[in-house]
């Protein structure tokens, strides 16, 4: 097909894309991008993507082709594409899969058609390690408990393999998704979780059984996880961010599964109890009492013979816990995700210790069927006091990321949208304590940080969701793993370092479908040229990602509409 000056993509040799937004294709053409490139920069009119060796492998282990992705290019660019990104597509979509893992006669073997790429391989200083010996021209023998180390290797190299070699099936355990919850409503899962778990499962074969689904906050990726442990019927270890986490996958394994409560155990701070299926924290994985000492809890991953472990939020799986993943290939292996992105960079890791993008839906597409809310995301922009102008210029980095992020001009913004939103379920979310302790203070709204009692912010949650108080102010800790499905608003009073997992995570927050049909309303209060708005212009490209656009509002004007209103 010939390029046509009106599309509305520029494919550029090295490997960015440049995408039109001001462009009648423009919905269509960023649906088929976020399958096979990454998004960099989202300004105004031209968004960029990279088409990077990691995107392309998630997008082959999700069966698209390289003759699909660049006929997806070809239908939208606006010019030729390069023949070297021609190339290059075919070159690292052809990688994934040319070296495979295998059980032969109970051997754990790699094996290729390739001969030399074997060679190559054998002779590699970081897989050589892992390798016990050579079995012929197209096969070699890997040591039986460094599968997870060789994967690693073999994509550091340029080489993700395609792992064959099956899995351990755990010790049995009766288990049932019920068709009424204990609450007495129907229950069956959706059809796009019915068809995550179902290519998971890949009927028990070993092309499943590891791998990552990706589905926003609030499309029930719990119901993916409790189908994928009916299909496996195997003792399952879960793990989860927090201990807020660990009590709503017990609620939700005792209200839509078979499973009894002496059948569930918690491995927490508070209990260790392994059980049948037992919840476990991340951060109870990762203590120790000194840098340098084992993990000492690493010990519940033997603690029962595990068919199935699965990783809660895993763009926040600790490094720690990478490490012993990597001994456990033989189990296995279910992450669950609103976004693929990590702050360390270690996705990577995710693809070869955990497995590859098994299944993904843009998050316009449940929103425009129904299964999540409808959100509308506002930035108001906030001048810096006069008196904070000269301590900002004076100060380190990370002292102006502070200052601007606390600055008590966000107040007055904050109270007027309170004021807007008087007839809502507002959640206040931030970064620093101090300016959400001095929020409560001038509001009267409840507060929950790290070091609420867990027993005090489950009264505050359940007193939340059942409207006897409408304002809920939380730190960081807010960020996942919270049922509330009634709130509508959620004011950001500050970030993290541009973190675009966060954003997600946040919005997430508000997303479950309301019971009117409302739209959920997203305000993010940035301080205008400063640290804070830098960073935010990062955690907005996730926004960007998934289709949703920023309307930007001044502070003055919006205050200004709000005062005409009440005029």
């Amino acid at each position: 097909m010939p390029a046509d000056p009106s599309n509305p993509l520029i494919v550029q040799s090295d490997r960015t894309l440049l995408l039109e937004v001001d462009n009648p294709l423009y919905p269509e053409a960023r649906d088929a991008l976020a399958a096979f490139a990454e998004l960099e920069k989202s300004p105004e009119h031209f968004h960029t993507y990279r088409i990077t060796p990691l995107s392309l492998w998630n997008a082959a282990a999700a069966g698209h082709s390289a003759e699909d992705i660049l006929a997806d290019l070809d239908r939208l660019t606006k010019y030729e594409i390069p023949s070297n990104i021609q190339y290059e597509v075919r070159d690292y979509v052809a990688r994934f899969g040319r070296l495979k893992l295998e059980r032969r006669d109970g051997d754990l073997v790699l094996v290729s058609s390739d001969a030399t790429l074997i060679t190559e391989v054998s002779r590699h200083k970081l897989v050589k390690p892992f390798l016990a010996d050579t079995v012929d021209f197209h096969t070699l023998r890997v040591l039986p408990d460094r599968r997870g180390h060789v994967k690693q290797a073999l994509i550091r190299i340029g080489y993700p393999v395609e792992d064959l070699a099956g899995y351990a099936e755990g010790a049995p355990l009766a288990l049932e998704l019920r068709q009424t919850t204990l609450e007495g409503h129907p229950f069956a899962p959706r059809l796009y979780q019915r068809e995550a778990a179902d290519i998971f499962y890949a009927g028990g074969s070993a092309r499943g059984g590891s791998g990552v689904v990706v589905l926003p906050c609030g499309a029930g990726k719990t119901v993916v996880g409790l189908s994928c442990m009916a299909d496996c019927k195997t003792q399952t270890l879960i793990l989860c961010t927090n201990i807020t986490a660990v009590r709503q996958w017990r609620r939700e394994l005792l209200d839509k599964t078979t499973l009894g409560p002496d059948q569930i155990g918690e491995y927490s701070g508070e209990f260790k109890e392994p059980r049948p299926v037992t919840l476990a924290t991340y951060q109870i994985l990762t203590y120790r009492r000194r840098k340098g000492e084992r993990f000492p809890h690493f010990e519940v991953f033997n603690a029962m013979n595990w068919g199935l472990i699965l990783y809660d939020e895993v763009h926040l799986l600790p490094a720690p816990v990478f490490r012993i993943t990597a001994e456990i290939q033989s189990r296995r292996r279910l992450g669950l995700t609103a976004t693929l992105v990590r702050e360390d960079h270690k996705e990577d890791d995710v693809f070869s210790l955990i497995g590859p993008k098994r299944y993904d839906v843009p998050w316009k597409v449940l929103e425009k069927q129904g299964w999540i809310a409808t959100a509308s995301c506002t930035e108001v922009r906030i001048a810096l006091p006069q008196q904070d102008r000269v301590p900002y210029a004076m100060a380190s980095n990370r002292d102006k990321f502070r200052i601007a992020s606390e600055s008590p001009a966000k107040l007055a913004v904050l109270e007027a949208l309170l004021a807007r939103h008087k007839a809502d379920r507002v959640l206040i979310i931030g970064q620093y304590l101090n300016q959400l302790h001095a929020i409560a203070e001038h509001t009267g709204a409840p507060i929950i940080t790290g070091s609420t009692p867990n027993r005090d912010r489950e009264v505050l949650y359940d007193d939340f969701r059942t409207g006897s108080i409408e304002i809920l102010i939380v730190s960081k800790v807010g960020n996942f793993a919270i049922d509330l499905p009634d709130a509508n608003v959620l004011i950001q009073v500050s970030g993290t370092f541009g973190s675009r997992q966060e954003e997600a995570q946040r919005l997430g927050r508000i997303l479950r479908p309301k019971s009117d049909s409302s739209v959920a309303r997203f305000y993010s209060l940035v301080t205008r040229d400063s640290r804070d708005a830098e960073f935010a212009a990062n955690r907005q490209l996730f926004l960007t990602e998934q289709g949703y656009t920023y309307e930007i509002r001044d502070a003055h004007d919006l205050l200004a509409d709000d005062s005409e209103e009440t005029a």
